[in-house]
This record gives C-alpha cells, structure tokens and sequence, in this order.
C-alpha cells in the first residue's frame, strides 16, 4: 500500500483561535495523532505527560504528549491528545483516530471514508455482557 495522505484541520482546544490545516499522513501502524514540535508549539498546546514510543525500526523513545486538539477530517470532528515529534516532521494521523472517528483506508485507492456501516456519524461499539 502506498502513502494515504489526507488534509485535516486541527484547533487547540484550549483556544480555538489558533487553528491550521496539514497534510497528514493516515497511518494505520501509528496509534495516535503525531505532529512536529512547530506545530504543537504554534497551537500553544500543553505538555501533560510523556510516553514510550516503539519505532519501525524497533528503536524506542521517550516523547512529550500535549493536550488537547480537536482534529477534523472527512466532516467527522474528535478531540485527541498529541504526540510531539522533532521539527518538521510528517504530521501523522494514527489508527486510535481513525477509531474515534469511524473511518476506514481503502488501501486500493489511497482514501480515507466514513465507515460504509454508518456513514452519517461515527458508529460506537459497546460490548456488554447481559
């Protein structure tokens, strides 16, 4: 599969006057949202924790989680924490996103759309035992 690559909008949560729009790559491998420090730092975004991270590669790291955006993409609206990688990096949409917000990756074509099963709003499966 190739590169699927997608335009979403992110806005601090915290102040919603500081919004951009950037080309992510929708990366199914990835667990959450990861954008350049640049970035996180014109959103004015704040550090709450760290994490471990496990590279490709296998290498692991230690990387600053900031709090929070709201991320929009294919119409659907969520509210995630983000990952800080170095300056300049590609900006990175992970698969807990495209969980939360019900989307799926057609790996033919190099899309990203709303779940087939609920296209008109994110669909929330609970697994409850009665």
């Amino acid at each position: 599969m190739g590169k699927v690559i997608e335009k979403v909008k992110i806005t601090s949560l915290f102040n919603q006057t500081k919004t951009m729009e950037v080309e992510a790559v929708i990366d199914t491998g990835a667990t959450m949202l990861v954008l350049p420090k640049n970035l996180v730092d014109e959103l004015a975004l704040r550090k709450i924790r760290d994490a471990k991270v496990k590279y490709a590669n296998n290498q692991v790291q230690i990387k600053p989680v900031y709090s929070a955006v709201t991320l929009e993409l294919k119409g659907r609206i969520g509210t995630f924490d983000v990952l800080a990688e170095a300056e300049g990096s590609q900006p990175l949409v992970g698969q807990v996103v495209l969980e939360v917000l019900d989307l799926v990756v057609d790996p033919r074509t190099r899309t990203v759309t709303p779940n087939p099963r609920s296209p008109e709003m994110p669909m929330v499966e609970i697994l409850e035992e009665g």
